[in-house]
């Protein structure tokens, strides 16, 4: 007999193994019962052994709970983002099952070029309401985009929840359109977020290869994906509608809507940008942690009012809810 122990034969060809190659003749049922008693069972691989993390890792997880625990006392928001993996919007089959009394027909191959559209889902997820945002790009997954999306939840429910929060604590991966070493990230998050709401922007990033426990991960997206398993995303509206009616028995609320803008990839911020910005790092482990605090107006030339300070607030400044408002349920 081999030294082999895993095999994956099913119980009936493992009888007839043992009757044609030993003589040993038992049935299928023998030879499970036999395989229980010996402690093996069918199993598939297990996701465990950890790569590349980072020595700090530990450190850096001790350094999130602890801004969690003082923004929570203090009573001002804690919002966790990241952007969902790209769907396909078009007849294509979507992992999972639904009841229903004849299957959907879909497409027999996930061709892009046959999608009406190719959306990068990017959410918001405010940890102190247990509520979300999930805004819906048609473009490029970009830093800009990313902070748009921020800003769409600050102006459509943020801001009115937490009326006298003057800073805001963003937990995000390292890596994506919101990864801790783009320029370009911490330029929009400066000038479209802190100095336009002046708010203080407080940013710890998960450290590489740990994003499973950025909380929109098990708590929003997790959700959404159980909530439309097995149901076609045929259209932008279907999409919504599955994303806006995804509830728990916890109370999770979602709100979603399409952000029909176009943003360019491979903006660079030079080294004279950087300077500019209102930048401050952590004394500890500062490649993860940061904080970007409100210029003053008259410092800056080139800087978008504020919207207090103009009827007219710019076209970044315009949530994509806004046009989808009054069909939308608010989020409690």
């Amino acid at each position: 007999m081999s030294s082999r122990r895993w095999t994956h034969e099913t119980a009936v060809k493992v009888a007839q193994c043992l009757a044609e190659r030993f003589q040993i003749i038992v049935s299928a049922t023998v030879v499970r019962r036999l395989l229980g008693d010996l402690n093996y069972s069918l199993k598939s691989n297990r996701k465990c052994l950890s790569s590349g993390n980072s020595p700090d890792r530990d450190e850096q997880f001790k350094a999130i709970k602890r801004l969690r625990e003082e923004f929570r006392r203090a009573g001002d928001p804690i919002i966790s983002v990241d952007t969902k993996k790209k769907e396909l919007i078009g007849r294509f089959k979507n992992p999972g099952q639904t009841w229903c009394r004849e299957a959907k027909r879909v497409k027999d191959h996930d061709f892009r070029s046959e999608a009406l559209a190719i959306v990068s889902p990017y959410g918001i997820y405010d940890l102190q309401r247990n509520s979300g945002v999930l805004v819906v790009g048609q473009s490029a997954d970009t830093p800009e985009f990313a902070v748009n999306s921020i800003v769409t939840w600050w102006l459509k429910y943020g801001r009115s929840q937490y009326p006298t929060a003057r800073r805001l604590l963003i937990l995000a991966d390292s890596g994506g359109s919101n990864g801790a070493r783009l320029r370009a990230w911490k330029k929009y998050l400066q000038e479209k977020l802190s100095d336009s709401f002046g708010l203080t922007i407080t940013v710890a990033h998960y450290p590489t290869g740990t994003s499973k426990w950025n909380p929109i991960e098990h708590r929003m997206f997790s959700e959404i994906s159980k909530n439309w398993a097995g149901v076609p995303l045929e259209s932008f509206e279907i999409l919504i509608n599955l994303v806006r009616n995804t509830k728990t028995a916890t109370g999770l609320r979602i709100e979603a809507c399409r952000d029909q803008r176009q943003y360019n990839k491979g903006i660079r911020v030079s080294d004279k940008e950087m300077r500019q910005l209102a930048l401050t790092k952590s004394d500890f482990l500062d490649k993860w942690n940061y904080k970007l605090s409100p210029r003053p107006q008259d410092e800056e030339e080139d800087l978008a009012p504020r919207p207090e300070a103009s009827s007219t607030p710019p076209s970044w400044l315009r949530s994509p809810c806004a046009a989808s408002a009054s069909d939308a349920s608010p989020i409690m």
